[in-house]
């Protein structure tokens, strides 16, 4: 059953003018809080919240018919999760400190400037918020299991890391606050946050815009849209993205990408839920939820200030980092198989049997591509199949072409560099070269080690042949 986000919750409002009731609800609304409730009998907001499930109770001190500082003590007894804020002509510190004593959340005194009321209750949902979450964060890890596996269908895994991901998920699926994702290229951020969407409730869309290769003219005019007029060619009035994602989530993908411009501009999107389309002084409401992406690393963007430091902790209330294929190799089975099903239907073919040797040589390989890259891989290997045992010849290929680019990346940094590590000690130590007939040994060793004792694949990491490696065994014993 999916919870419901505090930030949906109703706010209460109890106070006996009902001037003061209008006033203040309309503010709230025209600060994005649609839900809102009104009491100027404050006998019925008890009865209310027996019913109802409420974030924020804004409550007056000076009521006819209850005290109200006997109901703040009554809320706060019997609903503690409530933040109560005291709004009153009471300019009384004795009161004011009273009250603060029995749970108040805050203390107000009337007139009230509607910056300060309006933050004052956002924090009260924020905080709100972030009690619920740490409450089903430690449910879900608790009980060690998915409520709603099926949410995440599209993510077959068998890495621990991968499930406590996704538990993370589904215990952040109804906040309002932005998630970052990060992660290599390949990893499946995008499919994380559509699963999150899914999650959530929302009863909007998920829209997804690109923020690599636009200018901030761009990505302005994408995702905020323009007025007519608004600059040469554009000859009508059209809405951005952002105005499809009301009610749903607005994914930012690789925001590691977005000038500086750009990036204030979502920067006050977070912070006050507007923006501004191309051309129009005039400013537009989004309720969308922001989940962000990037395979850049933002931390060292953020040293080298090119990218904002006040963004970074906006957008990362909710942090994932995706982990590589190449660190949950136990995953290779279920997402090849799951590929080989994929790739077999969309051809129209039967779905080919793998060799038990195809895992131990895609576990050798570092992967750079992650999961969309073994995808590709597979879906070329059933291309090519025409019966039988499903070949290993293309991913032989495609590993050793690419691994080959790899290692000469990083040779001295990588175990199966030119110069092993081992080696390298040995030189320095020694103060002298390995021998070819150690370094040989040495890269035999390390062949045969991760090729799981496959003499195949071993001489193919190597790039010799079976035969030729078969006698390098023999002469080293």
């Amino acid at each position: 059953m999916r919870r419901r986000s505090s930030l949906s919750l109703p706010v209460v409002i109890v106070d006996a003018e009902t001037n003061i009731l209008d006033s203040f609800s309309l503010i709230l609304r025209r600060a994005g809080i649609h839900n809102v409730r009104t009491f100027a009998d404050e006998r019925k907001v008890i009865p209310f919240l027996n019913e109802q499930r409420v974030a924020v109770v804004v409550l007056d001190l000076l009521l006819p018919h209850i005290p109200g500082i006997e109901l703040l003590v009554r809320i706060k007894r019997e609903f503690p999760s409530i933040h109560v804020i005291i709004m009153t002509a009471m300019n009384d510190l004795d009161t004011a400190v009273e009250c603060m004593k029995k749970g108040a959340f805050d203390y107000l005194v009337k007139p009230v400037e509607k910056i300060r009321f309006v933050t004052l209750v956002k924090t009260a949902l924020e905080m709100n918020e972030l009690l619920d979450e740490v409450h089903a964060l430690r449910r879900y890890l608790l009980a060690g299991v998915l409520t709603n596996k099926n949410a995440f269908s599209l993510i077959p895994s068998r890495s621990q890391k991968i499930f406590a991901l996704c538990q993370y998920a589904e215990a952040i699926a109804c906040s309002q606050q932005p998630v970052l994702i990060t992660g290599e290229t390949g990893v499946g951020k995008e499919l994380f946050a559509k699963a999150i969407h899914g999650l959530s409730g929302k009863k909007g869309d998920f829209v997804a815009v690109n923020a690599a290769g636009l200018d901030d003219t761009m990505f302005s005019d994408t995702l905020f849209g323009h007025e007519k007029g608004a600059y040469t060619g554009a000859e009508k009035q059209r809405e951005g993205i952002i105005a499809q994602a009301f009610g749903g989530t607005l994914f930012l993908d690789e925001i590691g990408d977005m000038s500086e411009t750009s990036q204030v501009k979502i920067l006050r999107l977070l912070e006050e839920g507007v923006y501004y389309p191309l051309g129009s002084d005039i400013d537009k409401r989004s309720d969308a939820r922001i989940v962000a992406c990037s395979n850049r690393n933002i931390r060292e963007m953020m040293g080298a200030g090119t990218f904002r430091k006040d963004l970074y902790y906006r957008l990362s209330a909710h942090q994932m980092d995706i982990p590589p294929l190449r660190e949950r190799p136990e995953d290779l089975p279920v997402l090849v198989y799951k590929f080989l099903d994929e790739a077999a239907e969309s051809m129209n073919k039967k779905t080919p049997t793998p060799p038990p040797e195809l895992f131990i040589l895609l576990a050798t390989y570092h992967f750079p591509g992650n999961v969309r890259e073994l995808r590709a891989l597979v879906y070329d290997a059933v291309a090519q199949h025409k019966g039988g045992i499903l070949s290993m010849e293309s991913f032989k290929n495609a590993v050793m072409n690419k691994a080959s680019v790899h290692l000469d990346r990083n040779v001295r940094t990588d175990g199966a560099g030119i110069m092993p590590d081992k080696e390298m000690a040995l030189s320095h130590a020694f103060d002298r070269l390995p021998t070819l007939k150690e370094a040989a040994n040495d890269l035999i060793d390390r062949a045969m080690k991760r090729s799981k004792g496959n003499q195949t694949i071993a001489a193919s990491l190597l790039g010799i042949t079976r035969q030729a490696l078969y006698k390098r065994l023999k002469g080293k014993q």
